[in-house]
């Protein structure tokens, strides 16, 4: 725990973990609510106000669940809000995006053959954009577009795509898809922090006061809470997309995250048209598989990258030229040429390696400093890399390593060694 490098990696590693604790507990929270709703038979109970009820058995026990068309007449002592698995995870994320995507801005966020932005441009352009996609749906929402759903959805869709493109404009594939998933997050929380939890507030208050309750609130709670179940899914692959640059790295990224979003409408609309009791509708299936080998196609129709020659002539940046400068360069920039180019490379020369993994190319001196970070910690500190040691990397070259990048961080100026750390 002595180098900033680790400290960051696990502090990463800690808030990626939360967040993906916190979405687990919302989306199960989405999809268990959405399910009961659409599953509701006629209710035997006779209380005035029940909509409907569903029996359900789980873990050796059975449950009654009823529904109120809009409260019951008196309200229960014990009332579980569900509202912080959102939260939680809303701010998890944007911890996330500060950690690795605006303190490695540099490496991560920036495209400089895109758009030639200074780290707080960027920033500054990542923060702000988050909060247009909200601002424009919930116009869309109050302006009686909620009377017509479909509608609205599509609108949705279109902004949702007009976001795609223009983050693919400004920022890397890899950051674009991330964002697109910011995006339509902050509009996920925002629906459940200033629509479906003041709504219930009123509901509650009535009830307190001994008013009857305006079963308006809890349409306009129920119409956000369903956008937000048909968003879950595509959300889900955005968060996940860094894993995959086939998805990320393409110069048709934008319409590949479009495509994930109907492919999330045809799955959720199966399963929701299933618990509503319904003909089940097959045909979503197919709808689904289609958009997934155009998907496919796409991923290898504008793949993204510089070649081998444009690549070794870019030149070093400030923080590149510091770290290249240490001694004991060469010698690791010759171990990596050895141990990891074959995989790591514009064109593989390693059988059943069709693509460089990540996306991350590791043949030209500008490639190795801008990955310095991940070769310490994957080469030298760790022996994740090369996988099963399949190269025979020798234990003095780690130590090469470990030593050359220890020194090199150290050198650093204190906000060179900031991003340093934060490169993912």
């Amino acid at each position: 725990m002595s180098d900033l490098a680790t400290i960051w990696d696990w502090l990463g590693f800690a808030v990626r973990w939360l967040h993906v604790i916190a979405a687990i507990a919302w989306i199960g929270d989405s999809f268990y609510f959405i399910a009961l709703d659409l599953g509701l038979r006629p209710s035997t109970d006779r209380r005035e106000g029940v909509a409907g009820e569903e029996w359900q058995v789980h873990g050796g026990g059975f449950y009654q669940m009823k529904k109120f068309t809009v409260a019951p007449r008196e309200l229960p002592d014990h009332l579980v809000w569900f509202k912080w698995q959102s939260y939680t995870t809303w701010l998890s994320g944007a911890a996330l995006l500060a950690i690795v995507y605006w303190v490695g801005a540099e490496l991560y966020l920036i495209d400089a053959a895109k758009a030639d932005l200074a780290p707080w441009q960027a920033i500054l352009i990542s923060a702000g954009s988050l909060t247009i996609g909200w601002l424009v749906y919930d116009f869309l929402c109050k302006s009686g577009m909620a009377t017509r759903p479909t509608l609205l959805m599509v609108l949705l869709f279109v902004l949702l795509m007009a976001m795609g493109w223009g983050y693919s404009q400004i920022f890397t594939g890899r950051a674009m898809m991330l964002h697109l998933g910011a995006f339509t997050a902050t509009i996920m929380t925002a629906n459940v922090f200033f629509i479906i939890m003041p709504n219930q507030r009123i509901v509650v208050a009535d009830l307190k006061a001994g008013r009857t309750p305006d079963a308006k609130y809890g349409k306009i709670a129920k119409l956000r809470s369903t956008h937000n179940n048909y968003l879950t899914l595509p959300v889900l692959f955005l968060m996940l997309s860094n894993h995959y640059p086939l998805a990320f790295a393409t110069e048709y990224s934008w319409i590949i995250a479009g495509l994930v979003f109907l492919m999330g409408v045809t799955i959720r609309h199966f399963f929701n048209t299933k618990h509503m009791g319904k003909p089940w509708p097959w045909w979503t299936w197919a709808v689904t598989a289609g958009l997934f080998v155009v998907i496919m196609w796409l991923s290898t129709a504008g793949f993204e990258q510089d070649s081998y020659e444009e690549a070794g002539e870019a030149a070093l940046t400030p923080r590149q030229e510091m770290l290249a400068a240490v001694e004991g360069f060469e010698v690791v920039e010759s171990i990596v040429l050895g141990r990891c180019s074959m995989c790591h490379a514009r064109e593989t020369a390693y059988d059943g390696v069709p693509y460089a993994p990540k996306h991350l190319f590791l043949e030209t001196r500008p490639d190795i400093l801008r990955a310095a970070r991940q070769i310490y910690l994957q080469s030298g500190v760790s022996e994740a890399m090369p996988p099963a040691n399949v190269s025979y990397m020798e234990p003095e070259e780690r130590a090469a390593i470990r030593a050359w990048y220890r020194a090199a961080v150290a050198s650093l100026p204190v906000p060179y060694r900031l991003a340093e750390a934060a490169a993912d």
